[in-house]
């Protein structure tokens, strides 16, 4: 008689927990979930929903080992013959989300194709939402609009609001990543709307981030200021450090490209303090070390700049992207150039544009 009582405590535990998750509120979702008992034998579906959302809070916390042995567990019980296709695909899809943000993007793309094989129209918007990410880091830019495209057409399909702005916004980094950051805009102002519409202030924040990065190259740096310290104040407000850290970093970046290399160090060494040792933000805290470095070698620090660049190089190199590391190249070369040594920074550039061609017989 024990198992009813059981069930309800699990279910009305998970239920909290999965609405914290929603808000981003994954400390908090961690602790509702601490004292939950995980009914895999009198209740398979409700031990697989407190599998899935302990593991996407874990992931989100960057705490990586501990989501990727949660969605393996999940993985396992979903293969299961009280479990449909839909379930599986689901299971795939979030090993495979942890698996991207470990750095293992092959296998990451292996299974988010799994799950949208198996998966319904849900599985199948956000698998390929999270794909496209894949192919955008290994610079195959038609296969990620393609799979951005397709995330988008599944969104739509359902009519909602967030998977919709998910996949906009997707597009939306791949149009600037290919260099055209006035149809990047046009999808990020779109995406914000539907961020707006749904209520996911998050979203709305990392958007306002991205149109502040694409204000600046689009030759606007006053308001790609003022898009970033909003999307600042709102991570604040949202209790999102990690984010907010993000924004700090864009800001460093427009300081610097603004002639403002001393700001641009401040909020550098700022971003770096809250992103720390988060293997999860691997492109972030690269990024912020290249700024870092340019910064200060535009102030003179040329010993200091290269330890920067050289920490930008290796978590680039973590993070398998060609485009990331060859930034970092370029950078050290032009570091050698101010120091008067022309022949190594020549090798550097070689190297970068070398890395980057798509020509290679």
């Amino acid at each position: 008689m024990a198992a009813a009582p059981v069930r309800g405590e699990t279910s009305a535990a998970l239920v909290r927990a999965e609405s914290l998750v929603e808000q981003s509120r994954y400390e908090e979702a961690v602790e509702t979930l601490g004292d939950v008992e995980v009914p895999a034998v009198s209740a398979p579906d409700l031990a697989l929903r407190v599998l899935h959302c302990e593991a996407w809070a874990r992931m989100y916390l960057g705490q990586l080992d501990a989501a990727d042995a949660l969605c393996e567990r999940a993985r396992a019980l979903a293969e299961g013959a009280a479990f449909s296709n839909d379930d599986r695909a689901e299971a795939i899809f979030r090993l495979a989300a942890c698996r991207l943000k470990r750095g293992k993007t092959a296998n990451a793309v292996a299974l988010f194709t799994e799950a949208i094989r198996l998966g319904g129209d849900r599985v199948r918007a956000r698998a390929f939402e999270w794909r496209a990410r894949c192919f955008a880091l290994i610079r195959d830019w038609d296969a990620a609009m393609t799979d951005a495209e397709h995330a988008l057409e599944y969104a739509e399909l359902l009519r909602d609001a967030r998977l919709r702005a998910l996949a906009k916004m997707q597009c939306s980094v791949i149009a600037e990543r290919r260099g055209d950051p006035r149809l990047a805009r046009y999808y990020a102002e779109q995406a914000r709307d539907l961020a707006r519409e749904c209520g996911d202030r998050q979203t709305e924040a990392r958007l306002l981030n991205n149109l502040g990065g694409l204000s600046f190259l689009l030759g606007r740096p006053e308001v790609a200021v003022a898009e970033i310290k909003d999307s600042f104040a709102l991570f604040l407000e949202l209790g999102c450090d990690v984010d907010a850290a993000q924004a700090v970093s864009s800001l460093a970046q427009v300081h610097l490209r603004c002639g403002a290399p001393m700001l641009a160090e401040e909020q550098a060494r700022h971003a770096l303090s809250i992103l720390d040792e988060r293997d999860d933000f691997i492109d972030e805290r690269g990024n912020a070390h290249l700024v870092l470095g340019r910064a200060l070698l535009e102030q003179g620090r040329k010993d200091e700049a290269m330890t920067e660049l050289a920490a930008a190089e290796w978590l680039f190199e973590r993070l398998g992207s060609k485009s990331h590391v060859a930034a970092a190249w370029v950078a050290q070369g032009d570091a050698y150039a101010r120091l008067g040594d022309t022949e190594a920074a020549a090798a550097l550039y070689r190297r970068a544009a070398e890395a980057l061609q798509d020509f290679n017989f």
